[in-house]
């Protein structure tokens, strides 16, 4: 009905409250939808706002800035025409106003703007925010320190420069101080900048750990609420997969134990993270996998495959599961003693599995380690060529030094399967068949 051209010279009436509404009006339109943003910023609105943040009321200030907010958030392109009219210097301005609600609502706007891409974040770097950024956290508004850890988090999350930039201006002290905070909501934007800043590389990573952050951050993995269980286990996690001794100050700080009971008393995307962690950790080396393994890590991930229905999620535990059991025969036998070998074959053959699953279910990394014979025997029924050879692999290695696996291998019907497999001949399969055939009598093979 061309409702935005009328509003566009409301925004410089001579009363303070009209222009107040009507900026208010505009900033739900384009809430609404990205095509209302579009045409707010065609209707040549944004320069008007701009020009007159700052000398209004703090009022006008709120709605102005709600308004670059509402059409940031939809396109790197809207968000992009905000900094283009300039408005990011404004905003910048409104973190240094006196009245809480401005600076929580200028904050709001540049964290839409820097989520983006690294170069609209670069944008909101330049304009000088993140030191006002790191001020506003240690302010007493709780609802203020919250967009402002949330907004930290956004510009961090691109690149380890934009992270380091956020380091710099001394962030990392203040955010792992609140990690205490009894406000839910904080502590989920505390925990989720820390990850954002960690995950880059070992020195970002380091630069969190010497903030002392454990054993505290150990206790966010038994709160009551769901996000900050699920941050508390995500900042862990950037921290382990970046080295050994990362992983092994971890495991000293107890954070595996805490990981496995948060695994164990949570469902669904909760328990990515912490899936994720383990498997981070074991892959390290045989220690750290053990560690694993002696704080029962194997059950809650055995559960994870049979109870959740996403497959992104299973397929995460089958990985952890690989990267445990992969080290020696110690480690692979822990994962095959839980039987959950022949869970990992039905996912990899089951076609309605994603890719990802089928990949990551896949038994090479245990098999090839596996030499618990009473684990892989059930497989034998079931398991394709690809995965055979390495079944009937590991058979051959043990076999031939183990007089009482090799008569069991024949009373469970073993060795008979074995016989019905159709090897090229001279492949790798047929000189395993032929190894575990030559320790049996000619007779019984026959």
């Amino acid at each position: 009905s061309g409702v935005i051209s009328l509003l566009r010279p409301l925004l410089l009436d001579v009363a303070p409250n009209i222009q107040h509404t009507a900026a208010l009006a505009l900033g739900r339109l384009a809430n609404y939808n990205d095509d209302l943003a579009e045409a707010v910023v065609k209707g040549d609105i944004l320069p008007q706002l701009v020009c007159s943040l700052s000398e209004q009321n703090r009022f006008y200030k709120k709605a102005a800035a709600f308004v670059l907010r509402a059409v940031g958030k939809h396109s790197p392109q809207l968000a992009q025409a905000i900094v283009q009219c300039g408005a990011l210097e404004m905003l910048v301005i409104c973190l240094e106003d006196f009245d809480p609600g401005v600076k929580e609502a200028a904050s709001w706007a540049l964290g839409y703007i820097a989520r983006h891409n690294e170069e609209l974040s670069q944008a909101v770097v330049d304009a000088g925010a993140v030191p006002l950024l790191v001020l506003c956290i240690q302010e007493p508004e709780i609802a203020l320190k919250r967009i402002a850890a949330s907004t930290l988090s956004d510009i961090s999350k691109h690149s380890p420069e934009l992270a380091q930039t956020v380091v710099d201006a001394g962030a990392i002290a203040h955010l792992a101080q609140m990690i205490l905070n009894p406000d839910a909501k904080l502590k989920c934007q505390v925990l989720s900048a820390l990850s954002q800043i960690a995950k880059h590389s070992v020195d970002l990573a380091e630069l969190v750990v010497e903030a002392e952050i454990f054993p505290v951050v150990l206790t966010c993995l038994k709160d009551s609420d769901d996000c900050v269980k699920k941050n508390g286990a995500t900042l862990i996690t950037e921290i382990a997969k970046h080295t050994p001794e990362l992983s092994q100050l971890i495991v000293n700080a107890g954070g595996v134990a805490a990981v496995i009971d948060c695994i164990g008393s949570c469902r669904g995307t909760v328990r990515l993270p912490g899936i994720m962690m383990l498997g981070y950790v074991a892959v390290h080396s045989e220690n750290l996998s053990m560690a694993v393994i002696v704080s029962k890590g194997i059950p809650p991930l055995c559960a994870c495959l049979i109870e959740e229905h996403e497959d992104h999620i299973k397929a995460a535990a089958a990985l952890a599961l690989g990267h445990i059991g992969r080290h020696t025969p110690e480690h692979a036998a822990a994962v095959a003693v839980a039987n959950v070998l022949p869970t990992l074959l039905a996912m990899y053959m089951d076609t309605h599995s994603s890719g990802d699953l089928q990949m990551k279910a896949t038994l090479k990394n245990i098999l090839q380690k596996c030499t618990y014979l009473p684990a892989l025997e059930p497989l034998l029924h079931d398991a394709p060529p690809n995965i055979m050879k390495h079944i009937i692999g590991q058979f051959s290695k043990v076999l031939p030094h183990d007089s009482k696996a090799r008569r069991l291998f024949v009373t469970t019907g073993g060795l008979k399967k074995v016989q019905e497999i159709k090897a090229e001949p001279g492949s790798l399969l047929q000189e395993y068949i032929n190894t575990i055939n030559n320790c049996y009598p000619e007779e019984i093979v026959r």
